[in-house]
């Protein structure tokens, strides 16, 4: 059973999201031939004060 975990900075837009995931669980199907049943896309969406690049919050960037 393939699973798919994605984390992403909050603030995308909710389709989008929604989109990417069933384009993830498409591609899993085509190139490892799973049955689309068993696989699993999980989504974990942290607010930018708690992911950081380098010493950098993402809350911190300039827009």
């Amino acid at each position: 059973m393939p699973i798919i975990r994605m984390t992403l900075v909050a603030g995308r837009d909710p389709d989008a999201i929604e989109r990417c995931m069933r384009e993830v669980a498409r591609t899993v199907h085509r190139e490892l031939d799973a049955p689309m049943s068993a696989i699993r896309v999980v989504v974990d969406e942290v607010p930018p004060s708690r992911f950081a690049v380098g010493d950098r919050l993402k809350n911190e960037e300039n827009p």
